[in-house]
């Protein structure tokens, strides 16, 4: 299987490789929302990559948005704005039309929330394909399970980082059964994490976080080389134990991606969970394609070369070398 795994990988590089970092986990938010006592707050937050924000514009088709913002300021790897409109009738927001300028250039996504006082209560993705939305003019009022879910599957589906760790340790484990229980605990390990951040009982530096998981590929890559020429460790005899360790690491990362939405703490465990269940979702169809494709490949009249099954991990251990001097740098403010 781990010979088969070789055109998964580089299929993977190729379709990641085009990014110059590694997985750019935080999408960027705007909220609009009526206040009872008349008007609007409209909040907007766009990712910065180190002192440069990405270039994000949202534009209004009622012209709100082209006026200076009231404040602007950068905070926890994001460049923060706010309007307050004095406007009293919602029907000036109702039929608008709501733009992302630059967001079909970028890899990241628009998470907008409006909330009025009418009950209308809007949740969508906004995705480089489908940078616009209109506001509806009737009333709607549910939780946006779809939106939620599917942020976390398209989260994991879209980190080469993480998708890479996975890879690892699925060239590290022997058998399924190992296999099982490798997968469960760095699911297990990622959950605890990504609540406790979300929460706000951990607190890590962004940064700091991103370094941890390209310093967690690059280990992985080490320890399945030394498996594959003989070598013994704990990470290869216990490869759960690796995988419950570095994945606390990951749910940090992951929540960088869910904090960064600023949600109210009324829908705060609902959206951590139907998150967490995308991220899940995500994770276990990655692992199911990749050992399909190992199948296929194993029953196709392939030639096989006797150092193949080493390319996976050179390649993996680059990609998690490159990616720990950039975090690194990025930490130490380099």
């Amino acid at each position: 299987m781990k010979t088969s795994l070789v055109v998964l990988v580089l299929l993977l590089e190729a379709l990641c490789g085009s990014a110059a970092s590694a997985h750019e986990i935080r999408p960027a938010y705007l909220e609009i929302t009526q206040r009872e006592s008349g008007g609007y707050s409209i909040l907007w937050k766009r990712p910065t990559m180190g002192d440069v924000a990405v270039h994000l514009v949202p534009h209004l088709s009622n012209g709100w948005l082209d006026q200076e913002p009231a404040a602007q300021y950068v905070a926890q790897g994001f460049l923060i704005c706010t309007w307050s409109i004095e406007a009293r009738d919602a029907a000036l927001l109702a039929g608008s039309t709501l733009t992302i300028e630059g967001l079909e250039y970028t890899m990241t996504d628009v998470f907008l929330r409006i909330r009025l006082l009418d009950g209308y209560d809007a949740n969508v993705v906004l995705r480089p394909d489908k940078p616009a939305f209109r506001v509806a003019t009737g009333r709607s009022a549910h939780f946006a399970v779809p939106a939620y879910l599917g942020f976390g599957v398209e989260h994991i589906l879209s980190g080469p980082d993480h998708l890479l760790f996975v890879l690892g340790l699925l060239l590290l484990v022997r058998n399924r059964w190992m296999l099982f229980r490798t997968v469960s605990a760095f699911t297990v390990a990622h959950s605890i994490t990504l609540t406790a951040t979300v929460l706000g009982a951990l607190r890590v530096p962004v940064a700091f976080v991103e370094a941890l998981i390209a310093l967690s590929i690059l280990f992985l890559a080490l320890e399945v080389l030394r498996a594959q020429r003989g070598g013994s460790s704990v990470a290869i005899r216990h490869p759960w134990a690796a995988a419950f360790a570095f994945g606390l690491f990951h749910g940090m990362g992951f929540a960088s991606g869910l904090a960064a939405l600023g949600l109210g703490q009324h829908d705060l465990l609902a959206t951590l969970a139907l998150f967490n269940i995308g991220v899940e979702v995500g994770q276990l169809c990655f692992i199911a394609v990749a050992l399909l494709v190992a199948y296929g490949l194993q029953r196709l009249p392939i030639a096989r070369w006797p150092r193949t099954a080493a390319i996976p991990s050179y390649i993996i251990g680059i990609a998690g070398a490159y990616w720990t001097f950039q975090s690194g740098a990025a930490w130490l403010g380099a």
